[in-house]
C-alpha cells in the first residue's frame, strides 16, 4: 500500500526514536513517505494532498488535534485514516480500543490493514469544520483555551494543566451566572444553555485511565447526541462527575438536556461564546451551524485480538 506517515513532533508522546520506529516497521511492507507538521492547518494540508494523489492510507500521529485537521483533510475521500496516540489523552485512538502506546497500536492498525479492516464512518461537523468525537460549546471551551494559553506547558505537564485550567474556569474567567447561547435540536428550542457537548462518540474524555461517559448512545455507527447544561452549579457538575465516572452516564434532569439520534443543530446568541472540536479551541462566535455526516471517513479498525 503506499502510506503518508503525517507526524506531529510536538506532541507530548512523539519521540525523535518512536517515529524511527514506527517509520520502519510501517515501511517494511509498504511503501511509505513521512511528513512533519509545524503550523496549524498542516496536517489538513498534508491530507488532502495525500487524497489528491489517491494513496491508500494516512497514518498519524499525533494527538486529538492533529487527527482532527488529519480527518478534515479526508473526509469524502476514499483514502482511510489510521491514528496512533502521540498526545496527552488520546480520547479517539482510545474509544476505538486502541492501546495508549504508539508501537502496541501500530501493530493493532496494521493488523487491521493487512485484514482489510477498513469502514466508513461518520463524523460532526461544525461551521463547515469535521469532529471525530465531540465538539464543545462554552465551558468546556473557555478550559480548553486556558490550556492552549499555556501550550508550552502541555507537553511537560499533561492533564493537570487541563485540572488547573478547569478549575481557574471555573472560580475565576467563566460567567456560570448567566446563560451563554440558545440552541434548536432538529427543531426543538432550548434556551438558557451554559455549556453544550455534541458527540459523535463516547466516552466524551478521559483522565488519566478513567473514561468519562456523558452518553452511551453516542457511536460512529449512530447519529449525534447533544448534552447541555442548562444551569452550572456545584452540586450539578458533581453529581454529574460521579455519574459519568460510575454509572456509565447521565440522565435528563432539570438542569440536563440530552438529545439523541440528532441531525442538526444550530446554537446562537448575540454574545460571542467559545467553542472547541476535538480539543482544538476555535475561537468565540456568536453562531455555530452543526450537522451528522454519515459515511464521511474510511477508518482502518485496529485488530485487538491478534
Amino acid at each position: 500500500m503506499r502510506i503518508l506517515l503525517i507526524v506531529n513532533s510536538f506532541a507530548s508522546s512523539v519521540t525523535p526514536r518512536n517515529i524511527v520506529l514506527v517509520h520502519e516497521h510501517l515501511a517494511k511492507h509498504h511503501d511509505v513517505q513521512v511528513v512533519e507538521t509545524n503550523e496549524r492547518g498542516h496536517a489538513t494540508r498534508f491530507a488532502q494532498d495525500a487524497a489528491a494523489r489517491g494513496l491508500d492510507v494516512v497514518v498519524g500521529f499525533g494527538g486529538d488535534g492533529t487527527l482532527n485537521e488529519i480527518a478534515t483533510g479526508l473526509a469524502g475521500s476514499d483514502t482511510a485514516l489510521a491514528m496512533l496516540p502521540g498526545g496527552s489523552t488520546n480520547v479517539f485512538v482510545r474509544t476505538l480500543g486502541i492501546a495508549n502506546d504508539p508501537m502496541v497500536a501500530l501493530t493493532q492498525l496494521m493488523a487491521g490493514i493487512d485484514r482489510n479492516e477498513i469502514e466508513r464512518v461518520s463524523l460532526g461537523q461544525a461551521n463547515g469544520r469535521y469532529f471525530t468525537f465531540h465538539a464543545g460549546i462554552g465551558y468546556d471551551a473557555a478550559v480548553v483555551e486556558q490550556v492552549e494559553r499555556r501550550s508550552s506547558l502541555k507537553r511537560l505537564v499533561g492533564q493537570p494543566l487541563f485540572a488547573y485550567s478547569a478549575l481557574h474556569s471555573w472560580f475565576r474567567s467563566y460567567d456560570r451566572k448567566y446563560p451563554h447561547f440558545t440552541l434548536n435540536i432538529d427543531g426543538r428550542a432550548i434556551p438558557n444553555g451554559f455549556f453544550s457537548v455534541v458527540l459523535n462518540t463516547n466516552p466524551y474524555t478521559f483522565v488519566g485511565k478513567h473514561p468519562i461517559h456523558l452518553s452511551s448512545a453516542a457511536s460512529l455507527e449512530k447519529k449525534l447526541v447533544v448534552v447541555t447544561f442548562r444551569k452550572m452549579t456545584t452540586p450539578l457538575i458533581l453529581k454529574t462527575l460521579y455519574s459519568a465516572l460510575r454509572r456509565g452516564g447521565l440522565e435528563t434532569s432539570s438542569g440536563i438536556d440530552i438529545a439523541t439520534d440528532v441531525e442538526h443543530v444550530k446554537i446562537e446568541f448575540p454574545a460571542p461564546f467559545p467553542y472547541q472540536l476535538d480539543g482544538d479551541y476555535l475561537g468565540d462566535t456568536t453562531t455555530i451551524d452543526i450537522k451528522h455526516c454519515p459515511e464521511a471517513l474510511r477508518l482502518v479498525r485496529p485488530t485487538i485480538d491478534f
